[in-house]
């Protein structure tokens, strides 16, 4: 097991490690993600939309969404940024937890995202948009630096794409690259999967469903932290 959380979130990378570490995280995301609709009725994991909301209220003249879908695309570029200062500031030290300190950090403010809701929306909805943004930038770009820009796990719009570009190469007999079909699919199905359990653990527990995702981060990332807190612990 601990030989496997190492290969999963260690500094050293291999390509199957990015995709077992991708699929994990896109389930996440996908939990998250569907939280946070049930929460604030508001998907937080793509900008896509968000920025086309801003654009209509713009349009619109309505002032205060603008303003708030802008702080919501900030607030996800502030957690993407977040994430690449940290990896580069652990990778400059050679720590082992290089990738890690960044899923530990989003596990702490999903404790955070679940704390938030123990009070009324009404004073913590527009916080819990900022912070779900961030968790999601954050996320993103950590697997993002991880994979060299082969994964994504927030947004499926990206892996929905190469899904059908290479379904179209198989289906029209040219050459595919089956391991990339498989690993688009599986991150979509993962997402999916995420949404659905993660739905139903807030519908049926309500924030405190924000703890066991903390806890399968937290779990991911502990062996290179502990490795970086107690070297001599590495030849476990």
């Amino acid at each position: 097991m601990i030989r496997y959380l190492r290969f999963l979130s260690g500094r050293e990378r291999t390509r199957e490690a990015n995709r077992h570490l991708g699929l994990t995280l896109a389930f996440v995301a996908g939990a998250v993600n569907a939280g946070g609709f049930l929460a604030i009725a508001q998907y937080t994991s793509h900008m896509t939309g968000v920025l086309s909301s801003v654009a209509d209220n713009l349009a619109l003249g309505r002032g205060r969404p603008v303003l708030a879908g802008l702080c919501a695309f900030t607030s996800f570029v502030a957690g993407a940024c977040f994430s690449a200062i940290l990896i580069q500031w652990a990778r400059r030290r050679k720590l082992h937890s290089e990738y890690a300190l960044a899923l530990l950090v989003e596990a702490a403010l999903l404790v955070v995202f679940g704390l938030l809701g123990r009070h009324s929306i009404r004073t913590s909805g527009e916080w819990i948009v900022l912070l779900l943004c961030f968790v999601m930038g954050l996320q993103n770009a950590i697997i993002t630096k991880v994979s060299g820009a082969e994964i994504r796990t927030t947004h499926m719009t990206g892996n929905a794409t190469d899904l059908g570009i290479e379904l179209g190469r198989l289906l029209f007999g040219s050459t595919s690259d089956r391991e990339k079909l498989k690993l688009h699919a599986s991150l979509i199905a993962l997402f999916t999967l995420g949404g659905v359990i993660g739905a139903l653990g807030f519908k049926g527990l309500g924030y405190g469903f924000a703890a066991p995702l903390a806890a399968l981060l937290l779990t991911i990332a502990v062996v290179p932290v502990w490795e970086d807190l107690a070297p001599s612990s590495q030849a476990l």
